[in-house]
């Protein structure tokens, strides 16, 4: 078990980054730099390191963030040219770094400075070695796209690699992104070196001042394949519509497309990566165990003169069959420790044939709706990327038929799904076949295994912890509440509700009197894959992006690292991350594939297993999401997947099952979108015969914030909770208050109209329970304190962000002050401190009068108002708001000097005045007290 220790967290973090970085080439060793060399920074981003992405999965407030040339000079081993340097810093200060204004609107390309010949040349001469930093952030609610500045490199961009590499002999090109761009430059300028060090967290730029000076090798292989055009990807088709995608590639994505279809289509394979050294495979063997499993040997070692890791991968293919296969899949992988030169380790690699097994959605098989194995010769590739891979045996399996289900989630709209043709040269051509529609009503379903109620017994005095004590069952426990219980339960609060921890994103559980009264805990869950987002400001770990965690290909590191996470979360009274992101990188141009791993959906399920696991070890855990197939940001309210229950099973679902099985995951949310027909949050199919069902989950299903639900055939609607409990999504996040209804659900009307039964809320409020009777939510409200907590308790915080310019303001003869409006900052992380002197002790009333200036309706906005250390609350808006309204805060003054801090999470918002004004004095509100 570790202990919160926040440089220990540090260390491990900026050596993750190192192993996560992907050097794609390193013509003449340009990289590392040599020790004490001479090195020239070029690009504006040098100045501006993008720890992360934008949107809830990016908004960690943190401590200072070194960027790249900060770290290079810091790091000793090399010299910044500081002239350069300094004519980039007199150029930015009259170009600014533009944050843009509002939720989702900060430009993903930062404007670049243009370099003179003189200047270039100027920096040759003096120095070495150039190293050129490319920058793009990209994030929730908008996609990039394929316009320069954003995927393709600004002329700006393509100007200064021109220039640099016609100057210098030795080149590196760093990319900080969060995920892979075009790179068809890399093969008219040839820079020595290039490397994507993708976004990694606060540690991110010391990390790659330690790879870039050798400190560290980078330790990355790519997490998704580099194709050489936008065009070239099988969804190009198929992504961005305002309504409908339709998915016809298939279960051919990423690799598997191109190795079986367009290989001459690549620039860099799946799983490629270079190190400081070489490696050379041997002893490489398959064969089929007399225990059932398929094994695999094969020994690496390390044949040049630096220290180093690789990535053993192996890769199979399966026997085309009635059902059509990719030419190569990931099954297996591992990653070496680091070898010395000449060093060698061996690697005996097992798993089950039924790993291998595929869905036949068709019953071409003759076995429908199954898990089957067809019968014939599985040939294995062993290898360091997918195309490098060399056929080391194959083994021959009879037809299994490894697992029977029912149709589930299959489509309702016609289309035609891909699937290989004849063979030529080893390269398929492309076939087409339909893809099997829907064949039973998920409505039928429901009906006929719906158990009905038996309706509440009254307060009996059972509580939570009873059922947690064994002496009582859920079952009797939940039948006490009442219909109006139920309604309330499966209602989240937020954003940042004062029932929980300051700034977080929900509430959820006991969030009325009465709930809490039956001693269900209240629990809180907080933003995300980047860390724990505090929107009032409260400074945490900013953790790398979830590409660069795949990336490294190694989840016992990723495990470790999350193992602080764990106790961070456990430390701040979270008890659920939201996170991690699992969708598939479906297409390069989605705005949140920072905050998902991979193409591949066996690296994504390790990688958030490892993760899950890790956290569990202290209590806490992650919400996996989006569930399912969020693989686009544009109109991601509307935009409805229509895809096979095939490619659903085996690709866009598998991460989830993984995450479920093997990450004994117990909190899930759902995507906004409608996947084949129906509104995720209300997939009957998706959510009760697959999840619950067919796999075994227990745990408990949240919507995303403010997601829709709808009947079949009717749009989605924010306020249909019934159609959500009917489905088993248990929680709708999130309403500003539960009691009251306030976001007028059709919860108790669905119950009165027979449209939900009172048995599928109960179903829902256990589902709740059993989560937080897992979750230290509960031990809190039994007043238990453990030795973790304690410890917890102890352990330094990070810096809380209190400091912020100040200002001094005095109360008058009336008790009233009028802040000047002008001098708070609401730009996205700002803190701006008032210094207080009232005149009268007494009751004070903070009163902010403030609107929305964003065009996004669902824009979060929250400005957080602190009284010296004590958060007074958050003032949250929607993008909708953007009539003036009003937000109130009490302000006790029982010293003559205070202060007040206003933290502002996302840039957005407008003030129109800020008033202080004494409500009671000190005399009168003991008066009341009867002192």
């Amino acid at each position: 078990m570790k202990t919160f220790e926040s440089g220990a967290y540090s260390a491990l973090a900026r050596r993750t980054v190192a192993e996560g970085c992907v050097l794609l080439r390193n013509e003449g060793q340009a990289l590392p730099l040599p020790e004490g060399a001479k090195v020239a920074v070029f690009g504006r981003s040098q100045f501006n390191y993008y720890k992360s992405g934008t949107g809830s999965g990016g908004l960690v407030n943190t401590g200072h963030v070194p960027n790249i040339t900060e770290a290079l000079e810091a790091s000793g081993r090399v010299t910044v040219d500081g002239e350069l340097k300094s004519v980039y810093e007199s150029w930015i200060e009259d170009h600014p770094f533009d944050p843009g204004q509002g939720w989702a609107n900060e430009p993903w390309y930062q404007e670049e400075m243009p370099l003179s010949l003189e200047t270039v040349s100027a920096a040759a001469r003096a120095n070495e070695a150039a190293v050129v930093i490319l920058g793009r952030t990209a994030g929730e609610d908008k996609d990039s796209s394929a316009v320069e500045g954003s995927y393709l490199p600004a002329k700006a961009e393509l100007d200064m690699l021109k220039a640099v590499c016609e100057s210098f002999r030795r080149v590196a090109v760093v990319i900080n992104s969060g995920g892979i761009l075009d790179m068809k430059w890399v093969e008219e300028y040839r820079p020595g070196a290039v490397m994507y060090v993708w976004q990694g967290g606060q540690e991110g730029g010391l990390a790659v001042a330690d790879v870039l000076t050798g400190i560290q090798s980078p330790g990355g292989r790519l997490s998704d394949t580099i194709a050489r055009d936008i065009s070239d990807y099988p969804a190009a088709g198929n992504f961005g519509s305002e309504s409908r995608n339709l998915y016809p590639e298939d279960v051919y994505v990423g690799y598997r497309y191109f190795e079986t279809f367009a290989p001459d289509k690549v620039l860099y394979p799946f799983g490629f990566g270079l190190t400081y050294t070489t490696f050379e495979l041997s002893n490489q063997s398959v064969s089929l165990g007399d225990d059932g499993n398929i094994w695999l040997s094969v020994t690496v070692g390390n044949t040049g003169s630096r220290p180093g890791r690789e990535v053993v991968q192996v890769y199979c293919e399966a026997p085309q069959g009635k059902l059509g296969q990719p030419a190569r899949s990931l099954c297996h992988f591992a990653k070496t420790r680091e070898l010395a030169p000449g060093e060698q380790q061996g690697f005996s690699l097992f798993f089950t044939p039924s790993a291998l097994a595929s869905y036949d959605d068709s019953g071409v098989t003759g076995h429908k709706s199954a898990w089957v194995l067809e019968g014939g010769e599985y040939t294995f590739y062993i290898g360091t990327d997918v195309r490098s891979a060399e056929k080391v045996g194959s083994v021959t399996l009879e037809e299994t038929v490894v697992e029977q289900l029912e149709e589930a989630c299959a489509p309702v709209t016609p289309f035609d799904r891909l699937r290989p043709g004849a063979p030529q040269d080893g390269i398929y051509s492309k076939a087409y076949e339909p893809a099997p529609l829907r064949t039973v009503n998920p409505m039928d379903r429901r009906n006929e295994k719906l158990i009905k109620s038996e309706g509440c017994t009254g307060d009996k005095g059972y509580k939570l912890s009873d059922v947690a004590d064994s002496k009582v069952n859920m079952e009797d426990f939940l039948a006490q509440l009442t219909d109006d219980d139920l309604c309330c339960i499966v209602r989240g609060e937020g954003m940042c509700s004062p029932k929980v921890t300051p700034g977080t994103a929900g509430a959820f559980g006991g969030v009325t009197k009465r709930l809490l009264d039956f001693g269900i805990p209240t629990g809180c869950c907080a933003d995300g894959p980047s860390g724990i987002r505090m929107d009032c400001g409260t400074h945490a770990f900013a953790m790398p992006n979830g590409t660069l965690m795949a990336c490294t290909f190694d989840p016992e590191l990723v495990s470790e690292l999350y193992e602080y996470e764990g106790l961070e979360l456990r430390k701040n009274k979270v008890d659920t991350l939201l996170g991690p992101g699992i969708n598939i990188h479906r297409h390069p141009l989605n705005g949140r594939n920072f905050e998902y791993f991979s193409e591949d959906p066996l690296l994504t399920g390790r990688m958030a297993a490892s993760q899950l696991n890790a956290m569990h070890k202290y209590g806490v855990t992650g919400t996996i999401k989006h569930f399912a197939c969020n693989s686009q940001e544009f109109h991601r309210h509307d935009v409805e997947a229509v895809i096979s229950e095939r490619a659903l099973r085996e690709i866009y679902l598998r991460p989830f099952e993984i995450a479920v099985k093997a990450g004994a995951a117990r909190s899930i949310m759902t995507s906004y979108n409608p996947v084949n027909g129906l509104w995720s949050a209300s997939n009957y199919d998706l959510l009760t015969t697959i999840l619950h069902g067919q796999w075994g989950y227990t745990g408990m299903v949240m919507t995303d914030w403010w997601a829709k639900s709808n009947d079949e055939g009717q749009e989605g609607e924010r306020t249909n909770t019934a159609a959500m409990v009917r489905a088993q999504n248990d929680l709708f996040m999130v309403v500003p208050d539960s009691a009251s209804n306030a976001m007028h659900d059709n919860s108790a009307e669905g119950l009165e109209k027979g449209t939900v039964d009172r048995w599928e809320y109960i179903r829902s409020a256990g589902n709740i329970c059993n989560f937080l009777l897992q979750s230290p939510a509960l031990q809190r409200l039994r007043g238990i304190e453990t030795e973790l907590d304690r410890a917890l308790s102890e352990a330094p915080s990070l810096d809380d962000g209190d400091s912020a310019e100040m200002f001094y303001v005095e109360a008058g003869g009336d008790n009233r002050i009028d802040f000047d409006v002008s001098l708070i900052g609401l730009e996205k992380g700002d803190n701006t401190r008032f210094g207080v002197s009232i005149k009268e002790q007494g009751l004070y009333k903070l009163t902010l009068t403030l609107r929305s200036t964003d065009s996004n309706d669902v824009s979060q906005l929250p400005l957080s108002v602190f009284q010296d250390r004590n958060l007074l609350g958050t003032a949250t808006l929607t993008g909708a708001q953007r009539d003036w309204e009003t937000a109130e805060f009490n302000v006790m003054g029982f010293s003559g000097n205070f202060y007040l801090r206003f933290f502002a999470a996302q840039t957005g918002l407008e003030l129109k005045s800020v008033t202080l004004e004494l409500v009671k004095t000190l005399q009168e509100l003991q008066k009341e007290m009867g002192q």
